[in-house]
């Protein structure tokens, strides 16, 4: 291979993949990762020693799932050892060969099985049994496995179909304890997220927030995980106001408690995330409505405030946040001067 890029007079970057058979080659802007036949010499459920071969045959008989071990022809001929084209038509997930052989050679492939099964399956519970049990068996493996890892593939999984279906089986099958979720998750409650969100397209974290019973689960998912400090937020966010940030029925405006939530917060992304507890909650009309309500400026400031003769940052502070109240209350549309009218009272 790098004889044929050389000759090419393409570049190639990144050498580090050259012992696993990898290439990078640098062509018109773009990275293409090209990977040369292997086999596997010895594995231990999260790496694998390889050697390198020129039988199409045996790279495809290490593969994960039969959807992933074939292979197309420069002629458009389609090499295909396990049936994966059949499967593919038929919308099936299967391991290449021994299912328990397959995950004991890296332990990852359980969630992969279940990420792939998102994508490609119809119907929500098509599993073959003996699959089942293989991943129930060495679902302990998992442990093992990096949790940055995990999060990669779980993130896919959450943001494929049958998302409810396949998280569900996952507790059944005694995996959430190796994942970094709540042994005791609240499954119903994140089957009721799951149809809440159906057509919201709902970031990772909405979804499994709805497992986690406190912020302490959190913290404890994010040490296994990694997960990044947004995503850490959110589901602090969402775990703290899912029940007590709710459309008030007394409200004549039901985005209120909403926008005065986000302008009472004046974190950049409190909009974001104010949307992601709608998705979560099922609210789609004040949804909607939020996400083409822009954040009014407040037309007082510290500035404004000394000219008026309070100087103590105390004071400043106490009569800001009394002027933004009253501001909240008139739905933002109180200008300066009625604001600053209110001190001469």
């Amino acid at each position: 291979m790098k004889r044929m890029f050389e000759a090419a007079g393409i570049r190639m970057i990144n050498n580090k993949g050259e012992k696993h058979g990898t290439i990078t080659a640098r062509l018109h802007n773009e990275n293409f990762e090209v990977t040369t036949l292997r086999v596997d010499v010895q594995t231990n459920g999260r790496h694998a020693e390889v050697e390198f071969t020129t039988d199409w045959q045996k790279d495809a008989e290490r593969r994960d799932l039969t959807i992933n071990s074939m292979f197309l022809g420069l002629d458009g001929t389609l090499y295909d050892y396990f049936q994966g084209y059949d499967d593919l038509l038929n919308q099936k997930i299967r391991f290449v060969g021994n299912a328990e052989q397959r995950i004991q050679e890296d332990y990852l492939r359980i969630l992969r099985y279940f990420r792939f099964y998102g994508r490609v399956a119809l119907k929500p519970d098509d599993h073959e049994p003996e699959t089942l049990a293989a991943i129930r068996k060495n679902g302990c493996g998992l442990a093992a496995i990096s949790g940055e890892r995990i999060w990669v593939e779980l993130k896919k999984m959450v943001t494929g179909s049958h998302v409810a279906h396949l998280l569900e089986l996952m507790y059944n099958l005694e995996l959430a304890q190796y994942i970094g979720l709540p042994p005791d998750g609240n499954v119903e409650e994140m089957k009721r997220v799951c149809q809440n969100t159906e057509t919201h397209s709902p970031k990772p974290m909405t979804i499994l927030a709805a497992l986690f019973h406190g912020p302490e689960e959190v913290e404890k998912m994010d040490i296994r995980l990694k997960v990044s400090r947004e995503e850490k937020t959110l589901a602090l966010f969402l775990v703290k106001h899912r029940k007590e940030l709710c459309k008030s029925d007394s409200e004549a405006n039901s985005l209120k408690p909403f926008t005065d939530f986000i302008i009472d917060s004046r974190e950049l992304d409190s909009q974001s995330k104010v949307c992601e507890l709608l998705k979560y909650q099922g609210e789609s009309k004040v949804l909607a409505e939020l996400c083409h309500w822009s954040i009014p400026r407040f037309p007082v400031n510290g500035h404004d405030l000394r000219r008026m003769g309070i100087n103590s940052g105390k004071d400043i502070g106490a009569t800001m946040q009394k002027l933004r109240d009253i501001w909240k209350k008139s739905n933002y549309v109180m200008d300066k001067e009625e604001l600053l009218s209110w001190l001469n009272t």
